[in-house]
């Protein structure tokens, strides 16, 4: 399979990446992306990139960003961070790439654990999360050609934890590998409009 991956230079990403590539063709996509650029909070940004690749089996999103704060000091502008990366930026990513993936392909977006375990400062990443995950439960009862929708919600990574472990105290931290492995049953699978846990 030809495979796109967006965030290919993060910690999932580059796990995902490494997996998948022993077995397919990988395109390595981001703000710095090895073999294509692109912004995913930028709609034309996204088209260039769908343009420059061509027609591909599987697009992965392992990126979107989101702002930490408490509620009382989450202003719409700060809120809008996750909107326009987490949730915005992976939906356009489907509705822009639909006509991009061949029959039979997949889309896997990411979003996370606060959206069902709650920690302090991260109401704006859920409510992104929470909203990848309904339109991707939704979504996949009507996209075309026998494309299927997925999303992967992981734990925090034991490779993250030098940057986020402070937000995520009490939580059992799992390795890259196991999250890796709802990717790839998202792929290389035959289930759609599913939600991974990987807790």
């Amino acid at each position: 399979m030809k495979i796109l991956i967006v965030g290919a230079s993060g910690v999932i990403g580059q796990a995902v990446a490494q997996e998948l590539g022993k077995r397919h063709d990988i395109i390595h996509a981001g703000r710095n992306g090895r073999d294509v650029s692109v912004d995913i909070t930028s709609i034309e940004s996204i088209k260039k990139m769908y343009e420059q690749i061509g027609k591909v089996d599987a697009v992965i999103s392992a990126t979107g960003g989101a702002h930490f704060a408490s509620v009382s000091e989450l202003t719409p502008e700060l809120n809008d961070i996750a909107i326009e990366s987490k949730l915005k930026g992976q939906v356009n990513l489907v509705l822009l790439g639909m006509n991009y993936v061949n029959d039979g392909g997949s889309f896997t977006l990411t979003t996370g654990i606060m959206m069902d375990d709650p920690i302090p400062l991260g109401a704006s990443a859920a409510m992104a999360n929470g909203a990848v995950r309904a339109f991707v439960k939704s979504s996949s009862i009507e996209m075309p050609r026998g494309i299927r929708i997925n999303s992967v919600s992981p734990n925090v990574l034991q490779e993250s934890l030098g940057k986020y472990g402070e937000f995520f105290r009490g939580f059992e931290a799992v390795p890259a590998r196991r999250v890796v492995l709802a990717f790839q049953k998202s792929v290389e699978g035959a289930q759609t409009g599913q939600s991974y846990q990987v807790y």
